[in-house]
């Protein structure tokens, strides 16, 4: 998959996984594209542990992947940094 593809699949998981934690409010589009970049990379790692696929291409089981990996890299930033009143 090229860059393109990495941002697009990274924007669109960052988003909905700072949407599932909480943490929309705080995130811009950068962050959201790093978020979900990172999660597809976490997302792999735990999809290989049970014997799965990390990313694939540009497709729907690779958003799967890395929204899942950007909802465990959110809760671990949440665990860290704690949660703060608005």
């Amino acid at each position: 998959m090229n860059i393109i593809g990495w941002v697009i699949i990274g924007a669109i998981a960052g988003w909905l996984a700072s949407m599932v934690t909480g943490r929309n409010a705080q995130m811009g589009c950068i962050a959201n594209i790093i978020v979900g970049v990172i999660g597809g990379l976490v997302g792999g790692w735990v999809m290989s542990l049970f014997g799965g696929e990390g990313v694939t291409g540009f497709n729907i089981y690779s958003l799967i992947v890395a929204f899942v990996g950007a909802v465990i890299l959110l809760a671990l930033w949440n665990l860290i940094q704690g949660r703060r009143a608005i």
